[in-house]
């Protein structure tokens, strides 16, 4: 699903699909719930510069919660690309 959103919008930049959990865990978003089977990561935004630094992290309390348009946006902009 997210593979054919990626090729259908032309997008720009890359988008990680994590599917082993290794970066997930290395961020510090993926949490366990109960058994093994029930593995979920926190909604995350980081942007990284071309240096490689995170220049912009959003890392949700709850599944419910996004990182806002407006700082994203801002950031980008920031950093030349929006």
């Amino acid at each position: 699903m997210v593979r054919r959103y990626i090729e259908d919008t032309g997008l720009p930049f890359d988008i990680l699909i994590d599917e082993s959990r290794e970066v997930s865990k290395a961020y510090d978003v993926w949490r366990r719930v109960g058994l093994d089977a029930w593995n979920i990561a926190r909604p995350a935004l980081f942007l990284i510069d071309r240096d490689a630094t995170i220049v912009y992290s959003f890392v949700a309390r709850s599944q419910e919660e996004f990182p806002s348009h407006a700082d994203i946006v801002q950031t980008l902009t920031r950093l030349g690309g929006g």
